[in-house]
């Protein structure tokens, strides 16, 4: 056995938990990447199994041709795939049409939703998609759902369920099999038979033609020259490792937090060691074997390290998973109930020891390198304090106000360029420039100055407090190192919040601007019948479709209604004119039904969903109602009013503007929990750098703790000291990051022409609780460390060296 190894193998038999400490960040660090793949490996499955098949007995596939867009050429021209194609390819073989239909699931008060739902037609000798329980649907009142329906709405076979039929009349059927495939968004899916299909829509869309039989000559002659024909892809739906990409970011940036904890904490040990290195270095050894020496301890760190991570991968992702169907994230991906395998394969599992190996080795390089080069003297000396030659301190200053003052320049230029594509780019390496003058460069020097102003805080009479304060100052490499990565993922974490706050805000000013109070639509766009008069409502009036895109209105009561809306631009309207919404200004007509119609005036175009108005006859089908409600009147209120009025309309349902309020705030609380929980997998990274840095710090003082306790401080009163530089070390890293994070969030508002906001409380609460929840996790992490200072007995630690 060479010297390196033996020398390795000696630190490992004598301090086995000085030498595997640097892997405790790699650990957590490989437990998120091993969870983010088996958690996707488990959400790929879960949307895989449930993807449409081709039955064996499909011969040819039949589909139009991928033509280029013509300008000139009209809908009427394009080939289609109707029933003369069906005709055509009969004389071949058995010709089936893919389609797709619409209809309306009715709930449990027998009122049609939001969304609409895919009927995907399915012959009773051809089952295409896959069921979880029940059986294919065979007679005509028959229909399966899709899993996250019937988990939403606790259906199983055999439960009875309401459609809408074309003509909106109910239409109860039988649940006969729950679909694999799910929702995505809790949109419903459905499988029926053709006969059912046709009564729910007589107009459904071909997604292509099945040929059963036949050669492939044959049909491509039946055909014709506009279509193409393939043969058949068993499971050409299937989404295949799409998926794994999704959480693949996350995991990787929570690895990358782990290398510079273990770097951090890799440099931590090497330093505690110097006097030993010294020692070697006076009785011959040479630099190489002690580098390489420290990297084999740092390889097999790493290997057990990937062991550990990879079995705690398999319960992480079983947590996340849980996390994800509480929130309804998952749904958002069509799957419920996800079940990712708590023990990974073994595949994952050598997948693990490799990453963190070499990653352990990666970040001891450097660390391993300077530790070698100190000279046998200067490590020989008590040195008390990180105290670095002043050469390095005027480098440190030149190349870190160089970093910062770029960024700041790219910052300013990000801005003059608002609205050009050079504009983010400018961002996001300002963003960069930043964190590496501010905290990689200068971290020694504005760490300790952070810790300083919260020092201050404590006042006179918090002992512990001012304690960790100093011992922050003490060791401003150290601390820096261990507040990098924890201040990395907090300004992501703010960045995100606030953009995704601003983007919100941004929504609902737009949708603010001007809209109805309520529309009144049919939701399968049948057309209205009468709406009955309410008492909510202040002025309303019926939009009429035409052949064309515009609606035509009774002028006066379109007037009516927009006084009522306090909305103006409409006033010159009388029959035979027209309103448009500002991007058809330049237009001087409106032609509709055949009529030219003058444009009069313009109205902004959310007040009528961007749609030209014509004062023209009013005898077509009633396309929707707006509707001004009068002061104080509660939508949802109105809503329920016209509903129980309509009892023989399930279709008819009422858009308001506090429904699109809701829906907004909806993917904005699923974005910022998903934000929250895959960022946080960088932030509990960190937050183990601040357990190890703790326990390197008290195993390094363990002198002066000791003589504390000599001097009369209780176990407490140390175990508080600790506790209390955990604390600090997590307020700089969240407070930190923080002010980064909200700073660029700003900026790139402003880089695309947005003006300075603050954020909502919506926003704010959620980085509060999450600041809270850090500084909580810190403590945590300083439990272990604290308890072992507090267990330091005087004369022992006194006589230690």
């Amino acid at each position: 056995m060479s010297t390196s190894l033996r020398l390795g193998v000696a630190e490992f038999r004598a301090r086995p938990g000085r030498a595997l400490l640097p892997g405790v960040a790699l650990v957590v660090g490989v437990a998120c990447l091993l969870a983010a793949l088996v958690l996707s490996d488990a959400l790929t499955r879960s949307v895989d199994e449930g993807a449409p098949l081709t039955p064996s007995s499909v011969s040819h596939v039949v589909d139009t041709k991928p033509v280029e867009y013509d300008a000139g050429a009209t809908e009427a021209n394009r080939p289609k795939l109707d029933d003369a194609l069906l005709a055509k390819l009969s004389s071949v073989g058995r010709a089936v049409p893919v389609q797709i239909a619409q209809a309306d699931l009715l709930d449990g008060n027998g009122r049609a939703g939001e969304h609409r739902a895919e009927v995907h037609v399915q012959q009773p000798d051809l089952v295409r998609w896959p069921l979880a329980e029940g059986k294919a649907p065979a007679a005509d009142g028959e229909v399966a759902v899709d899993k996250i329906t019937a988990y939403e709405r606790g259906l199983k076979p055999g439960d009875r369920i309401k459609l809408a039929a074309a003509d909106g009349k109910p239409v109860e059927v039988t649940v006969s099999g729950v679909m694999k495939k799910g929702g995505m968004d809790s949109r419903p899916i459905l499988v029926a038979g053709p006969d059912l299909a046709k009564k729910l829509d007589p107009r459904p869309f071909t997604k292509e033609i099945w040929v059963i039989g036949g050669a492939r000559d044959a049909v491509a002659s039946a055909a014709g020259a506009a279509y193409v024909v393939w043969d058949p892809a068993p499971d050409a739906d299937s989404i295949g490792n799409e998926l794994t990409f999704l959480l693949l970011p996350f995991s990787v940036l929570a690895l990358a937090t782990a290398v510079f904890v273990a770097a951090a904490t890799f440099r931590a040990v090497y330093a505690q060691r110097q006097r030993q290195t010294a020692l070697l270095r006076c009785i011959g050894a040479q630099r190489g074997p002690l580098v390489r020496r420290s990297l084999f301890e740092a390889f097999v760190t790493g290997a057990l390290a990937g062991v550990a991570g990879a079995l705690l991968g398999g319960p992480m992702a079983w947590l996340l998973a849980r996390t994800f169907d509480v929130t309804g994230i998952s749904v958002l991906f069509g799957a419920v109930q996800l079940s990712p395998e708590l023990l990974p394969s073994l595949g994952y599992v050598i997948l693990g020891v490799v990453v963190a190996a070499l990653l352990s080795v990666m970040a001891a390089v450097r660390p391993a390198i300077n530790a070698a080069r100190v000279s046998p003297l200067a490590a020989l000396r008590d040195a008390e304090n990180e105290v670095p030659p002043r050469a390095v301190r005027r480098l440190r200053w030149v190349f870190g106000v160089l970093f910062t003052g770029g960024a700041a320049l790219l910052a300013m230029a990000a801005i003059a360029a608002k609205g050009t594509s050079a504009a983010p780019l400018a961002v996001t390496f300002s963003a960069i420039a930043a964190v590496t003058g501010l905290f990689w460069i200068l971290g020694p020097v504005t760490v300790p100055l952070i810790a300083r102003l919260f020092g201050r805080i404590g006042g006179a009479g918090w002992t512990q407090w001012k304690l960790a304060g100093a011992e922050v100052r003490r060791m401003p490499q150290r601390s820096a190192s261990v507040a990098l990565p924890l201040l990395l993922a907090s300004s992501m974490v703010t960045f995100f919040l606030v953009v995704l706050g601003g983007a919100e805000e941004l929504t609902f000013q737009y949708a603010n601007e001007e809209r109805p109070d309520a529309t009144v639509v049919d939701a399968g766009d049948r057309p209205l019948p009468e709406i009955p008069a309410q008492p909510d409502v202040a002025a309303s009036v019926v939009l009429h479709k035409t052949s064309d895109s515009a609606a035509s209105v009774d002028p006066e009561q379109f007037k009516a209604w927009l006084k009522a809306q306090n909305v103006s631009g409409a006033e010159q309207l009388t029959a035979g004119t027209a309103i448009v919404p500002p991007h058809w200004e330049g237009r001087p007509f409106v032609e509709a039904d055949g009529t030219q119609y003058k444009v009069v005036g313009t109205i902004p175009g959310s007040i009528t969903g961007y749609t030209p108005i014509i004062a023209g006859p009013t005898s077509g089908p009633a396309d929707k109602v707006l509707v001004a409600l009068k002061p104080d009147v509660d939508p949802a209120q109105f809503r329920a009013g016209l509903q129980a009025a309509l009892p023989n309309n399930p279709t008819v349902i009422v858009r308001t503007d506090a429904d699109d309020r809701a829906e907004a705030a909806r993917y904005m609380h699923l974005g910022t929990v998903l934000m929250m929980v895959l960022l946080g997998l960088s932030v509990a990274v960190a937050v183990t750098g601040i357990g190890t840095a703790l326990t390197i710090s008290v195993q390094e003082r363990r002198k002066e703790l000791a003589l504390r306790r000599a001097l009369g401080v209780t176990q407490g009163g140390l175990q508080g000291g600790v506790i209390a530089e955990a604390i600090m070390l997590a307020l700089v890293g969240v407070i930190g990051g923080g002010v980064l994070g909200f700073v660029y969030a700003e900026v790139a508002f402003l880089s695309i022409g947005v003006p300075l906001t603050l954020p909502a409380l919506k926003v704010v609460l959620p980085l509060v609780t999450g600041a809270v929840i850090v500084v909580l996790l810190a403590v945590a992490a300083a439990f272990g460390p604290s308890r072992g200072a507090s267990r330091i007995r005087p004369a022992a630690g006194l006589a230690s060296g």
